[in-house]
């Protein structure tokens, strides 16, 4: 085929738009994969089409690829791959159907990399930022199975039960973020705006204002005078936390550690990092690859860091013989459940199964606390903010309130 001369010769292939003319004169167009218009010529006219025209297809930029089109990606190649759909066209059709071009590339790459005799997997670790060494060791495990359709179909389900516990994380931290920026921005409006007006206002009274006033007065003075600072401070210490965040590993390790203390939100988070442990370890290890190779990808699935570094400890132990409920059990961090759940596992030989129900428990119970933290965030958040808005408005209308009384 063109398509694989052309990557085996190392030329990068495009998709081409053309219209032409078949063998009845009747107009036809459509698209075409290959390295060059001159190729997509020679490759119609051997199909007896008369070709009018040739362009390249643009490529936008097209939105980043989350794990969430992955999954949706991954639930796709399954389900046609179940149907019978030979691999190859089974890219073609999740390709064609995406509406981002970035993951539409994405797929034509490691297509053309299937096509020339790479096997999926290997094509799948080209792209590390996309496919983790949990989703490559699972294809892996697959193709060296035969069992490819099955293990697919089990990291879609990994994966959706993955996305919607992030996205539960994120639905809860969201809400009172939004409300406490909003809040920001409507106190800094107020501070900067209108206290200066009502401030010319009582300086016409020739009368001693109240405290209460004279302290905000104070305070939207220093905002009139110092906005700039105020904001280019928190907006640049917000920047250079999340950049510590994310390039020190002393420090995720400390933030990953305070997380789990933090009232309320650290129970959510907690619940959330035994799910996700619990659930990779029970898809690895279904899939049949060994404990201690299967501990590798568990504790960066989880997402925090006291767990990869108890996961490590517990891979040390289970590789010189120890089991693995006594290797948890050390770590301290495990909750008994989970820990008497793994015991009958390892004792009936279904460790992966009691992983998966512990798994869905604790999924379960992070959507009873994520309702339960909004329930408990609305009021709270409605308190706080009528406290402060409400402090201000009252302080202002004192002095009108007094020289009504005065009157």
């Amino acid at each position: 085929m063109a398509t694989a001369t052309a990557a085996a010769k190392g030329v990068k292939d495009f998709v081409y738009e053309w219209e032409g003319k078949d063998r009845n004169g009747k107009i036809v167009k459509g698209e075409l994969r290959a390295g060059g218009e001159a190729m997509v010529s020679a490759t119609l006219r051997r199909q007896g089409i008369l070709v009018n025209k040739v362009k390249k297809r643009r490529a936008s930029g097209g939105s980043a690829i989350k794990q969430k089109d992955i999954a949706v990606f991954t639930r796709q190649l399954a389900t046609m791959m179940r149907a019978g759909v030979p691999l190859l066209q089974a890219f073609d059709i999740v390709a064609r159907g995406s509406t981002n071009p970035r993951l539409t590339r994405l797929l034509n790459d490691i297509r053309q990399d299937v096509e020339t005799g790479t096997s999926l997997s290997a094509a799948f670790r080209k792209h590390p930022m996309y496919f983790d060494a949990l989703y490559c060791n699972l294809v892996e495990a697959g193709e060296a199975g035969g069992i490819l359709e099955a293990l697919l179909d089990r990291l879609a389900i990994y994966q959706e039960k993955t996305v919607a516990i992030k996205n539960k994380i994120k639905s809860a931290l969201t809400y009172p973020i939004a409300v406490m920026v909003v809040a920001f921005v409507v106190v800094a409006v107020i501070m900067i705006f209108v206290v200066p007006a009502f401030e010319d206002v009582f300086k016409s009274f020739g009368a001693d204002l109240p405290a209460p006033t004279l302290i905000v007065i104070a305070m939207s003075k220093f905002f009139v005078s110092y906005w700039w600072a105020i904001f280019g401070g928190i907006g640049g210490g917000i920047y250079f936390f999340l950049q510590t965040w994310k390039r020190s590993e002393a420090m995720q390790k400390r933030m990953d550690r305070l997380l789990l203390k933090v009232p309320v939100f650290g129970d959510l988070m907690y619940k959330s990092a035994i799910a996700r442990w619990t659930r990779t370890l029970s898809t690895m290890f279904a899939a049949g690859v060994p404990l201690v190779e299967a501990l590798d990808s568990v504790g960066g699935a989880s997402g925090n860091a006291v767990f990869a570094e108890a996961t490590e400890s517990i891979q040390r132990d289970v590789s010189t013989g120890s089991a693995l409920t006594t290797s948890m059990t050390t770590t301290g961090i495990f909750p008994t459940m989970v820990l008497q759940m793994a015991s009958i596992g390892e004792e009936s030989g279904s460790l992966d199964h009691m992983l998966s129900k512990a798994a869905e428990f604790y999924e379960d119970e992070v959507d009873e606390a994520v309702k339960a933290l909004s329930s408990l965030m609305e009021p709270f958040i409605i308190v706080i903010l009528g406290g402060i808005i409400g402090g201000i408005v009252v302080s202002m209308y004192l002095p009108i309130f007094k020289l009504g009384s005065v009157v």
